[in-house]
C-alpha cells in the first residue's frame, strides 16, 4: 500500500522485480568480459525513417539488431557455448535471443523477458512482426502465476532451477535463451554505453545511445550516426579471439543494413538497394 510522508512516499516493490533481483544473485559471480564499440547506423536508420514516411509503419530497430545478431552468432557459435560437466561445451544450432519488452497491465508498465526462437533462421520482417505481436500480448496470466509463488521461496526456487539447468543446458536454453539483448539507450539521448551487472546467457548485448560524429567517408567529411554497443561474454567458455571475430562480424552486418533489403524499403530510394551482406569497409574515422 502506498503511504504518503511529508517529504517522500513509500510505494510497493513489484513482485516481478523482487524475482529478478533474486535471479541476478544466481549469476553474479560469472566472469564476464566486456567490449565497447560503435557501429555506424546512418544508412539503416535512414532507410527505416524513409520507409515510415512512405508507408506510415514504424519498423523495429530492435528487430534489425536481432537479425544482425542472429546471423553473426550463427557464424560464430562459440560465443553462445554452455559449459557441461566441467570438461565439455554444448553448442546449440539455434540462436534464441532473449529481449526485454515493456507491457502495460491494468495501468502499470512491466518489463518482461521474451525469447525470439531460432532468430538465426528468421528474416528481419519476421522478427519485427513477432516483437510487435509480443508487445500486444496480455501478460496478466503469467504475472498471476508469479504471485502464486511466495516471495520467501524465490531464492530457493532459482537456486534449484540453476542447479538443474547447469547440468541440462537445454533447460537453460528453453527458459533463458542462448543470447541476451538489453537496451539502455531509451533512457537518454546521445551516445553512451551500459555495462550489465550479470548475464544469464553466455553472450549479452547491451544497446546504448546513438550519437553523431563527423567522419571521413570516401574523402568527404560527413555527419554520421553511431550506435554505442557493449558486447559481454562469459570468459569461462569464450576466449578473446572468437569473441573479437564475432564482434567484428556483428558490426559489419549492422553497418551494411543486413536484412533490410527484404522489407521493400529499397523502393524508398529508387534504384538504390541495400545489400544483404556487408561490403568492403568504406568508412574511416
Amino acid at each position: 500500500m502506498k503511504r504518503q510522508r511529508a517529504d517522500y512516499q513509500v510505494i510497493p516493490y513489484p513482485r516481478y522485480m523482487r524475482f529478478a533481483a533474486a535471479a541476478y544473485q544466481s549469476v553474479r559471480r560469472k566472469p564476464m568480459i566486456h567490449g565497447l564499440l560503435e557501429a555506424d547506423v546512418t544508412e539503416a536508420r535512414t532507410l527505416l525513417r524513409e520507409y515510415k514516411a512512405r508507408t506510415g509503419e514504424s519498423l523495429s530497430f530492435t528487430a534489425f539488431l536481432c537479425a544482425c545478431l542472429g546471423k553473426a552468432v550463427d557464424e560464430h557459435k562459440a560465443v553462445q557455448a554452455f559449459r557441461l560437466s566441467g570438461n565439455r561445451l554444448v553448442l546449440f544450432d539455434d540462436v534464441d535471443i532473449c529481449i526485454r519488452i515493456e507491457r502495460e497491465v491494468v495501468g502499470q508498465k512491466y518489463v518482461v523477458p521474451y525469447i525470439l526462437r531460432v532468430a538465426n533462421h528468421k528474416t528481419f520482417r519476421e522478427l519485427h512482426d513477432e516483437i510487435r505481436a509480443a508487445q500486444a500480448v496480455d501478460t496478466r496470466e503469467s504475472l498471476t502465476r508469479l504471485r502464486l509463488l511466495p516471495v520467501a521461496l524465490y531464492r530457493p526456487f532459482i537456486w534449484t532451477f540453476t542447479r538443474i539447468a547447469r547440468r541440462r543446458p537445454q533447460v537453460w536454453k528453453d527458459n533463458m535463451g542462448t543470447v541476451g539483448v538489453t537496451s539502455v539507450g531509451m533512457f537518454g539521448r546521445g551516445a553512451g554505453w551500459g555495462i550489465p551487472l550479470a548475464a544469464p546467457t553466455p553472450l549479452m548485448v547491451t544497446v546504448g545511445g546513438i550519437g553523431e560524429k563527423q567522419t571521413l567517408v570516401e574523402g568527404r567529411v560527413e555527419v554520421r550516426e553511431y550506435l554505442s554497443l557493449t558486447i559481454s561474454v562469459d570468459h569461462e567458455v569464450v576466449d578473446g579471439a572468437p569473441a573479437t571475430r564475432f564482434t567484428q562480424r556483428f558490426k559489419d552486418l549492422i553497418e551494411s543494413g543486413y536484412g533490410l533489403a527484404g522489407t521493400d524499403m529499397a523502393a524508398c530510394r529508387g534504384a538504390k538497394s541495400f545489400p544483404c551482406e556487408p561490403p568492403a569497409t568504406r568508412v574511416t574515422q
